[in-house]
């Protein structure tokens, strides 16, 4: 395990489970979403993410935490990967885990990347692309069907496919890297 791609829910855990695991296998850690996010909440062109995602996987060790389609399974990162990890955990758990951590940004005005905040007016808002509750609740089913199927896809035959669908088999799952850190 060298490439590693953390793929799931937002608010599932990826970024934490993602930083763990590259300090236990010793690689670079990066997070789509800090690039993707640039000041003010604007979105960096798809040209430029794909371009960071060609570089970003050029090297020979990372993991790489984030869902974006275009760079993750239909780019390089499921190209150049030879495992994913996805956190596939029930929507309540994920969202038992997102609201407290959302409030609490919210409240302490956490800034995120590149200086973005949540904001308290977004928790108000219908709109997924708004409200990363409504965001992750919306979003659950398609990760479901995505990664659901991806292990039987032939484009994706070179990949090891870890599936972790409960708190307590993250933390096991990752105590076993940290112990032997070559698997």
């Amino acid at each position: 395990m060298q490439r590693v791609s953390v793929v799931g829910n937002s608010g599932s855990g990826k970024s934490t489970l993602a930083r763990r695991l590259a300090r236990a296998i010793d690689a670079p850690y990066f997070e789509i979403d800090a690039v993707h996010h640039q000041p003010g909440w604007t979105p960096i062109e798809p040209d430029a993410l794909r371009a960071w995602a060609e570089t970003t996987t050029a090297g020979d060790r990372w993991v790489i935490d984030g869902n974006s389609r275009a760079i993750v399974v239909d780019g390089p990162i499921w190209r150049r990967a030879d495992t994913v990890v996805w956190l596939r955990l029930p929507r309540r758990t994920v969202m038992r885990q997102l609201v407290p951590r959302t409030l609490r940004r919210v409240l302490l005005r956490t800034p995120l990347w590149n200086g973005n905040r949540e904001s308290l007016r977004n928790l108000y808002r219908w709109d997924p692309e708004q409200n990363v509750i409504r965001w992750s609740w919306t979003q659950h089913a398609k990760y479901e069907r995505r990664y659901g199927e991806a292990p039987s896809d032939p484009r994706f035959a070179h990949l090891r496919f870890i599936e972790l669908r409960a708190r307590a088999d993250v933390e096991a799952w990752l105590a076993a890297q940290v112990a032997e850190p070559d698997r």
